[in-house]
């Protein structure tokens, strides 16, 4: 099992061995019936590191963000034949619970791979992507963006022609070479492991999919509301950005020669805090003190990015030598008390309100940090008794009027995470 495991991780494809039933019987058109839990039997590590993804986690009925806006908007994900107001299959299953959509199947339980969200068959069936902007102007979101195929796509797949030229005119047949004796289902053999048997099931090399931003921008290119307005565009802020950087350069890094399938982004910590980088300078001039806090933006889309919700806080306090607070640049939210600390992507009604995703019209502000940007906000503080100075930078994934009415949610979704600090001693 090591030998094969070893093959399959060196190609970084988070599917070792698939179909673990009588694989002569298994039809090509059911891979994506295929659960992750298969794959786990080769590929342990990368399993884990999926399993405790976002990805793993997108459907209506493991996410809970997404879970409340889909029941609000759409209905019960575990009723089947489930339709918008305007009767037409829910759009937003075609990345939050791919294998679903591929059947039009609405009731998210009725199959594992269903509730699995993007699991691994989800992604390593993508042929080509053929772009979200469909003829007409509409826009294909999803699975509908890409070309699927049944047979797997890796970025790497196995080299393996020239070794089986060589055991062509091997007296052994090539059984003497690295791993020429050991049977692989991606090259075409059938395995027996731990009494399941696994199919043949040849895997291609797609690394001009499977490396590039394409692999991804199916689901986080862009996604418009009934109305037309965008609820994230973080396609359109990374063609601004004209980096190089793709998505997988930063959210699956090579790890021990294999991608990183935890693929963190707007919820992992480490993630946040690599994002951004915050420092503080301070200068005293009679009875004031002169703050500059500077916020460089680390990455190629927009600080933060995605969901409409997510948002950035700076919370900038004065300190008198026992800890008491002298001064707060935001007492209550700097959405009210200090905007130039608010950063957040704001949704607006026809007459400029502010509001929700699904009834929006058109945009409102958009106060994030844009590709690479710095900026730097300036105060003038009471000098007097101030001992310290303190920054802190505030990630949240909801606007607070959401994250006070969800009140069903988890506390870690509904609070804020501290992603940078700075201080200032006097």
């Amino acid at each position: 099992m090591s030998t094969i495991y070893r093959l399959a991780a060196g190609a970084v494809v988070a599917l070792g061995s698939l179909i673990g039933l009588n694989a002569a019987t298994q039809a090509a058109d059911t891979i994506h019936n295929t659960p992750s839990t298969v794959c786990e039997s080769c590929h342990k590590e990368i399993y884990r590191q999926w399993k405790g993804s976002m990805h793993a986690n997108s459907t209506a009925l493991n996410d809970p963000i997404h879970g409340t806006f889909y029941k609000k908007v759409v209905g019960d994900p575990l009723q089947e034949d489930v339709k918008t107001k305007a009767g037409a299959y829910p759009v937003c299953l075609q990345c939050h619970a791919p294998n679903a959509a591929i059947e039009k199947s609405t009731k998210l339980d009725a199959k594992e791979s269903y509730n699995e969200g993007v699991n691994c068959v989800a992604c390593h069936t993508l042929k080509s992507f053929k772009g979200i902007n469909a003829p007409g102007g509409k826009l294909r979101l999803g699975m509908l963006s890409y070309e699927r195929v049944d047979t797997l796509q890796g970025p790497a797949g196995f080299t393996n022609g020239l070794q089986q030229l060589s055991a062509a005119t091997d007296m052994f047949g090539g059984a003497t070479a690295a791993d020429g004796d050991k049977p692989n289902p991606h090259l075409g053999e059938p395995v027996t492991l731990d009494g399941k048997e696994i199919p043949a099931l040849t895997m291609e090399s797609n690394p001009g999919l499977m490396k590039s931003n394409a692999a991804c921008m199916g689901c986080h290119d862009k996604r418009n509301n009934a109305h037309g307005v965008p609820l994230c565009a973080t396609g359109n802020e990374y063609m601004v950005s004209k980096s190089d950087v793709t998505c997988q350069y930063c959210h699956m890094p090579m790890v021990n020669n294999m991608a990183d399938h935890s693929m963190g982004g707007g919820h992992d910590d480490g993630m946040l805090k690599r994002s951004i980088v915050f420092t503080m300078d301070t200068q005293t001039e009679g009875d004031k003190i002169k703050v500059t806090a500077r916020l460089k933006n680390q990455q190629p889309h927009a600080l933060p990015t995605g969901a409409p919700f997510r948002n950035i806080v700076l919370k900038l306090t004065a300190y008198d030598s026992t800890g008491q607070v002298l001064w707060e640049n935001a007492p209550e939210h700097p959405a009210k008390d200090d905007p130039q600390a608010y950063f957040a992507y704001l949704l607006a009604d026809d007459a400029g309100k502010d509001a929700m995703p699904p009834t929006a019209t058109q945009l409102g502000a958009d106060t994030r940090l844009r590709p690479h940007e710095q900026r730097e906000l300036g105060y003038e503080i009471p000098a007097e008794g101030v001992a310290l100075v303190r920054g802190e930078v505030h990630y949240n994934l909801l606007w607070k009027v959401l994250a006070d009415q969800f009140t069903h949610l988890p506390e870690d979704l509904r609070s804020s995470r501290t992603i940078a600090v700075a201080e200032a001693r006097l």
